[in-house]
């Protein structure tokens, strides 16, 4: 079993390729994508993502148009947003629009982790809930 299975989406490929293979040697299954719409196409066909990291400066569609579109379209998905241009009002569009957390680029591989588990603990609480009212629903409707 994997500790998290994980989207990783960058427009800088060899980082993207780099980055996979250290989380893959600590136990993590991660999806690439490339662009925001590959990011789309890659959660809609593959069931269980628990995480996006998500760069904030893509071409085409921009890391917070994309988590835009996460949080619209897979809710339970939490999101990493990294970035090498950080800027105080960056962070905040991020944390506004649902991300988990923001990470400065490059960040340490122990800190990219840490953020992860975190972030897999968070997505797991989000689903129970989801069962939960679900549940509720379906005994309410009963009754």
């Amino acid at each position: 079993m994997t500790d998290a299975i994980i989207l990783f989406v960058d427009d800088e490929e060899a980082f993207v390729e780099a980055m996979s293979k250290r989380l893959e040697k600590r136990n993590m299954k991660v999806h690439q994508a490339f662009s925001g719409e590959a990011a789309m196409r890659v959660l809609e066909e593959t069931p269980g993502i628990e995480v996006v990291i998500l760069d904030m400066k893509m071409p085409v569609k921009d890391g917070l148009g994309v988590l835009r579109d996460i949080k619209r379209d897979f809710p339970t998905v939490e999101v990493i947003m990294l970035t090498g241009h950080a800027t105080v009002e960056s962070a905040i569009d991020g944390m506004q629009n649902g991300a988990f957390d923001y990470l400065m680029k490059p960040c340490s591989i122990d800190d990219l982790i840490a953020k992860i588990r975190q972030a897999v603990k968070l997505h797991h609480d989000h689903e129970e809930e989801e069962v939960k009212a679900r549940i509720d629903d379906i005994t309410h409707r009963m009754a």
